[in-house]
């Protein structure tokens, strides 16, 4: 009770009607939403799977001793089709679990940003320093498991092979190569580095990530930092290369026989994962992901099962009273 008289308070009655017209036609909507960008927008795509192709490099790489020996593999395959627009190669990992909460969290944006830090202050142990006290640049398990793999692809044309001309710059997004992450100022990136080592399992120092273009080694690699945007799911793919149009390949990849060469860096046998090389266009939608599709394909589901289920408890229970009712 106020001065001003009796205060009213409005308490909005959940009633049967209402929700069951909305879970309705949102039931119907959704599935459509899911299934529209497959059928409208069919991509093409390869992706064969060199993990058991590949399987004396990874047992020779299980071997710590062979770190700086090469090994390589070939991977042949057909495309049956030209695969035409922009094309997109990708590698995959399955098995590999980037979405642990300490694995996530090892890493220091500080010093990716070029900035002169206490790591040991960071949460990239056990990943920091070495016995001498020599610090890791970049620090953390994100940056010490980064996939290493070279992957080279090339048409066999007739009698001759041709390598086909990749990108490896502008794969990353531009918030991360301009803001996120930026190498120490100094005259040159070996002195700006100097005092630091290479991570554990890296076979060079980052400074030497790409040694023929200063603008993509360091920390503003574009394999590097494509690799430290860590995925949720167990099973993912990061993209690695473009394809260059250019000569032949100046409407995408045509039909024929290609060969993947590989230079075999990262092991996966030791947690059961497997690795494979994806070959994809774009569409207006992105790239070839169901998980959207059929999350909304699940959702439209449920929505119309739950709609029938309330409007069938609200006809046969419509003339009845309830103890709400009678009050």
């Amino acid at each position: 009770m106020s001065d001003k008289g009796p205060i009213i308070f409005l308490q909005p009655l959940i009633a049967p009607q209402p929700i069951a017209i909305n879970l309705l036609p949102h039931g119907r909507i959704l599935p459509y939403c899911g299934s529209l960008p497959h059928t409208v927008c069919k991509q093409r795509q390869r992706n064969p799977d060199y993990s058991d192709k590949c399987s004396d490099c990874s047992k020779f790489r299980e071997n710590s001793s062979n770190w700086n020996k090469e090994c390589l593999c070939s991977v042949n395959f057909t495309l049956k089709e030209d695969i035409l627009g922009d094309v997109f190669m990708y590698y995959g990992l399955q098995n590999f679990y980037q979405n642990h909460r300490r694995y996530m969290i090892s890493r220091s944006d500080a010093q990716l940003l070029g900035r002169n830090v206490n790591i040991q202050r960071s949460y990239c142990a056990p990943f920091t320093t070495y016995k001498n006290g020599t610090p890791m640049a970049p620090c953390g398990a994100i940056a010490n498991s980064m996939f290493n793999d070279t992957i080279d692809l090339f048409y066999n044309r007739n009698s001759s092979v041709i390598q086909v001309p990749l990108l490896k710059t502008g794969n990353s997004w531009w918030t991360d190569k301009n803001v996120k992450f930026r190498n120490p100022e100094s005259y040159n990136l070996s002195s700006a580095f100097a005092g630091t080592a290479r991570p554990p399992y890296w076979q060079k120092p980052v400074y030497l990530l790409d040694e023929g273009d200063e603008r993509n080694t360091g920390y503003v690699n574009d394999d590097f930092i494509i690799w430290m945007r860590v995925s949720a799911f167990a099973t993912f793919r990061n993209l690695y290369r473009r394809v260059r149009r250019i000569r032949h390949f100046a409407d995408g990849l045509p039909a024929g026989n290609y060969t993947f060469r590989i230079s075999y860096n990262f092991p996966v046998s030791k947690f059961k994962g497997r690795k494979h090389v994806i070959l994809s266009t774009v569409v207006w939608s992105g790239g070839s992901n169901p998980f959207l599709g059929i999350a909304y394909v699940v959702s439209g589901t449920a929505a119309t099962l739950a709609g029938f289920v309330i409007t069938a408890i609200h006809l046969k229970l419509r003339k009845k009273k309830t103890y709400f009712q009678r009050q």
